[in-house]
């Protein structure tokens, strides 16, 4: 038995090794050398291109109490693509050489594992492109979620690269599209990708009050709320027209919210809260986004705005919450 321990633990110092970044603390990461990862039945490993930085990341990377440390090797990273390498027993549906969007959760590394049915194809059109598919999944999926119709007003709170992605799907269904957030190169960004009007989010009831002016006082059949913050909820709640729809896309993971329930049973509201978690679904989402891209209908090469190594994850992060000028999107390169 001891014999047999001793030659798994030289397997394991003989495998081929893999950077990862290991987040020690708040805003402290290290790279370190580890093992490449073996896929198990239904898996495959994919040897990553890049990873997408999502904003998600940030409470973490402040050090909430709650959190511990260090996380694991390449944890964060959900944004990933690149090109299977390796697949396990039963996997059929993907093979090496197969370029691919991962829905997986460390991919801050030269290698992640993903499910079979977490990863989706991508055709030889976008070879070379940048694809974070997890986020742009998820704004097609949004986007069916909010059943925008032509001729609808729609509010979008928040413009960054989900927010961009959701003007431009909205606008291409034929609705007029108000964006409000609070950076000056967001609104641009914002107008560049279809919006109709833009407001600078930095003043409560001007907003509400322009945003009446608009519509002639009837505010909005579709609000998308993509801050996840209190405000920008709150100010949700007030652009939606009574019988309309509240779509909660921001991600709120820093503490719990208020809500104006008077106000949302006054106005008899929808609230979709359009996250998924079901990888069937999420994977749909990637497919449509990949059919979009490949059609020319959007175009996320130029919502990637700041690139980094992997060695430089850290300022990546920072950069994704200082927000410097010009920013949409940090990508880590592999």
């Amino acid at each position: 038995m001891s014999e047999m321990l001793t030659m798994e633990k030289q397997a394991s110092v003989d495998a081929p090794l893999m950077r990862a970044a290991v987040v020690t603390g708040p805003g402290a990461v290290r790279i370190d050398h580890l093992p490449r990862p073996e896929p198990g039945p239904g898996q495959v490993r994919v040897k990553l291109e890049g990873c997408g930085v999502c904003a998600s990341n940030l409470t973490p990377w402040a050090g909430p109490e709650w959190q511990t440390y260090p996380l694991r090797p390449g944890e964060l990273g959900h944004e990933g693509w690149g090109v299977v390498d390796a697949v396990g027993e039963g996997v059929t549906d993907v093979q090496p050489g197969d370029r691919v969007a991962t829905l997986s959760h460390a991919s801050y590394a030269e290698y992640d594992i993903a499910d079979a049915q977490a990863v989706v194809p991508l055709p030889a059109a976008l070879d070379g492109m940048a694809f974070p598919g997890e986020p742009l999944g998820c704004a097609f999926n949004i986007f069916r979620r909010c059943d925008i119709q032509a001729g609808q007003t729609v509010a979008i709170i928040g413009v960054g690269f989900l927010g961009a992605i959701l003007c431009r799907l909205a606008s291409q269904a034929g609705a007029r599209v108000i964006a409000i957030s609070r950076r000056s190169s967001s609104l641009e960004l914002a107008r560049d990708h279809g919006a109709h009007e833009t407001i600078p989010m930095d003043d409560h009831q001007a907003i509400i009050d322009q945003v009446s002016a608009l519509t002639e006082g009837r505010f909005c059949e579709r609000v998308i709320e993509a801050v996840g913050k209190q405000w920008p909820l709150d100010l949700a709640g007030e652009l939606t027209a009574e019988r309309g729809r509240l779509v909660i896309a921001g991600y709120h993971q820093d503490g719990p919210r208020q809500i104006n329930m008077w106000l949302w049973n006054w106005r008899g509201l929808d609230v979709v809260n359009a996250h998924e978690r079901d990888p069937t679904i999420y994977a749909q989402g990637v497919r449509d986004a990949i059919a979009a891209v490949t059609a020319g209908r959007i175009d996320p090469a130029p919502l990637c705005s700041h690139r980094y190594p992997l060695e430089q994850l850290d300022a990546a992060l920072d950069a994704t919450r200082d927000k410097p000028d010009g920013f949409v999107k940090a990508v880590i390169t592999l």
